[in-house]
């Protein structure tokens, strides 16, 4: 019966998700049975990987900037903003389902490298470390679930070559990611590939699940490849609409520079201000202007444990990253209920002015 309701166009996830599941197998036995080939061909890797790259410090720096996309922290902040600007839209099946992906890619990392238990290269001049387990990376694994999961939801919003552009972006971001984990020696290639396989096991699984579904529903039953979850809530994915330009050719591009100017001749007497001002009050002042010195020492002699607990986390909601998160916040907001950019790039001007 299964069979019968699973028409030809569902082949191609059912054989990578076959497939997949071969490659993830023969790992995962190779690695708990320490087969020799295996363990040469990860060793020798990541030690002349790690002699070619540890002498190169921008290379590092690069490395550990990409690495970021496959962390933890910011594949919860992505999945976290598509969820709301997809609730906001109202579009609660898709939204769900990022959250079942992204859920489980979590759960899957620590039960998987807590069974298999495989130690983490050790190398003579290393660059970067990771903890727990080594099989699978973690970071492949959650890079390819979760931005599989949102290429299968926003799919539907790109049209034309717009949509080859998308699958190569989210392509290219699963790749270097797991790339970077190997170069950084923080994984085995082998670990790189689990993760990679089991991630496509899960996203494989749970988009077939969702096809499943809708073919009970009622509804059409798609190819998530090629067309995406939910193709018909493509007016709802699109992220904002065109904003409306000038009444003659170049003038709206005339207008924005204008503006833009505007804002930067702005930007540029406000901090020649700001740094006049500091210039003469550090080379002439006294130390102690508005209570520079005094303040915080009477501070400091009236603390208590708990106004530095409530000081702490008053000062992480104004440190970078609290700001950052805000940001991304209100513009997911801004575009989910008013489908215009013009809120995003104020708060986007806002923030590189405070930044620089």
């Amino acid at each position: 019966m299964l069979l019968r309701k699973l028409d030809w166009r569902r082949l191609a996830p059912l054989t990578a998700v076959t497939v997949a599941a071969a490659v993830f197998t023969l790992l995962l036995i190779f690695v708990r049975l320490q087969w020799v080939p295996l363990e040469s061909v990860d060793r020798t890797c990541a030690v002349d990987l790690n002699n070619l790259v540890a002498r190169h410090g921008a290379l590092i720096s690069a490395l550990n900037a990409v690495t970021l996309l496959g962390s933890t922290a910011v594949l919860c902040i992505v999945v976290g903003l598509a969820v709301i600007l997809l609730a906001i839209r109202r579009r609660w099946r898709v939204a769900l389902y990022l959250l079942v992906a992204g859920a489980g890619a979590l759960v899957l990392d620590p039960v998987l490298k807590s069974l298999v238990g495989r130690l983490r290269p050790v190398l003579a001049h290393p660059i970067a470390h990771g903890t727990g387990s080594s099989f699978p990376s973690g970071h492949a694994l959650g890079s390819m679930v979760c931005y599989g999961a949102l290429l299968l939801v926003f799919l539907p919003a790109a049209r034309g070559r717009w949509r080859t552009v998308l699958m190569m972006v989210v392509a290219a971001i699963i790749l270097i990611v797991g790339i970077s984990r190997i170069l950084l020696g923080v994984h085995y290639v082998s670990d790189v590939i689990g993760g990679w396989a089991i991630g496509v096991i899960w996203l494989g699984i749970t988009a077939i699940a969702f096809e499943l579904t809708r073919s009970a529903g009622g509804r059409r039953v798609t190819d998530p490849v090629t067309e995406g979850l939910e193709p018909e809530d493509q007016p709802d994915l699109v992220l904002a609409e065109p904003e409306g330009g000038g009444s003659g050719p170049g003038r709206g591009w005339r207008s924005h520079g204008r503006v833009a100017a505007g804002i930067l001749i702005s930007w540029v007497l406000i901090l020649g201000v700001v740094v006049g001002v500091g210039e003469l009050i550090t080379k002439y002042g006294t130390g102690n202007e508005l209570g520079d010195r005094t303040l915080p020492r009477w501070f400091a002699a009236h603390r208590t444990p708990a106004e530095t607990h409530w000081s702490l986390i008053f000062t992480t909601l104004g440190g970078e990253a609290g700001i950052v998160i805000a940001f991304l916040v209100a513009s997911v907001v801004f575009l989910a209920i008013t489908r215009r950019w013009r809120p995003v790039v104020y708060l986007a001007t806002l923030m590189a002015g405070e930044i620089t």
